[in-house]
């Protein structure tokens, strides 16, 4: 294999960097300082917000950077300041609201980094869609609102992004395509089975680290991005080297130029041991 000179690298988070239980393990951990070690910026990109990004990630002192919501905001960890940030139109919000109004959906809203959940969703995720791994994951991170619709509107000038939580698949491909058919200038992707996440077009984890990049006057070609999700997918495809885990969907792995083994098999610390050139990693 070609030595590429790696000075970025790009960690997704749930599926990826953390393990099945939400945490990040030993070994992760210990190949996220090496690579930090080395002199390589290592970045979160989530679709988690900014108060969503996990205690284990932020105590790395190290991690300066975080691309969150899905690129719609990029924020300096260490004072929370915000450099980039791609809000939702007032107009898009209430043509989402306007595809959505007769379908049997709950939401997600994001204010300033901050969620907020429809209240019933966050007293019992399943029966929502969610897995019982997330409640909680949810019910500790979503502020509880009785009518999210209605405080959607009241704040739909100061919208990060919004998630509309469905309850199958076929509900959710149709929503999406209704979506995309009405509300011209937004980002669609999908993270987890249950949720659309929509956030405004300029968004999106790749524009994220191409702002990023820029801004620390970093070059794509050092570049490498670990992901699992279909919102990986242009992440790991704008990356000199993108790297898909072993349980990514089919649509991020197609994008990945490496498979590593599943998140529950510390396959970022695969990763980054082969992007730093050691061959001693033993699963």
């Amino acid at each position: 294999m070609e030595q590429v000179k790696i000075t970025c690298i790009a960690l997704d988070l749930d599926g990826t960097t953390l393990n099945p239980q939400g945490r990040l393990g030993r070994r992760n951990r210990e190949a996220i300082k090496k690579a930090l070690d080395a002199g390589i910026q290592v970045v979160a990109a989530s679709g988690r917000s900014l108060d969503s990004l996990p205690k284990d990630i932020l105590e790395i002192e190290g991690i300066q950077y975080g691309i969150t919501s899905n690129g719609a905001a990029v924020y300096r960890l260490s004072d929370r300041k915000c450099l980039k940030q791609s809000r939702l139109s007032g107009d898009s919000v209430n043509e989402i609201l306007a595809c959505a109004e007769k379908e049997e959906v709950v939401f997600e809203a994001f204010i300033k980094g901050k969620p907020y959940a429809q209240k019933e969703y966050v007293e019992d995720p399943v029966s929502f869609g969610a897995t019982e791994r997330a409640i909680p994951y949810i019910q500790s991170t979503r502020e509880p609102v009785a009518d999210m619709e209605n405080f959607i509107r009241e704040n739909q000038e100061m919208l990060d992004c919004l998630d509309i939580v469905v309850k199958s698949e076929k509900k959710k491909r149709d929503l999406w395509k209704t979506l995309q058919e009405n509300v011209k200038d937004v980002y669609i992707t999908s993270s987890v089975p249950q949720l659309l996440e929509i956030s405004h077009r300029d968004s999106g984890k790749d524009a994220g680290i191409r702002f990023l990049l820029e801004y620390l006057g970093l070059n794509r070609e050092g570049l490498a991005a670990f992901g699992d999700g279909d919102n990986d997918k242009e992440l790991l495809a704008y990356a000199r080297i993108g790297i898909a885990m072993e349980n990514a969907s089919p649509e991020c792995k197609r994008a990945a130029d490496w498979i590593a083994p599943s998140n529950d098999r510390a396959g970022v610390a695969w990763g980054i041991e082969k992007l730093l050139g050691i061959e001693s990693f033993e699963l």
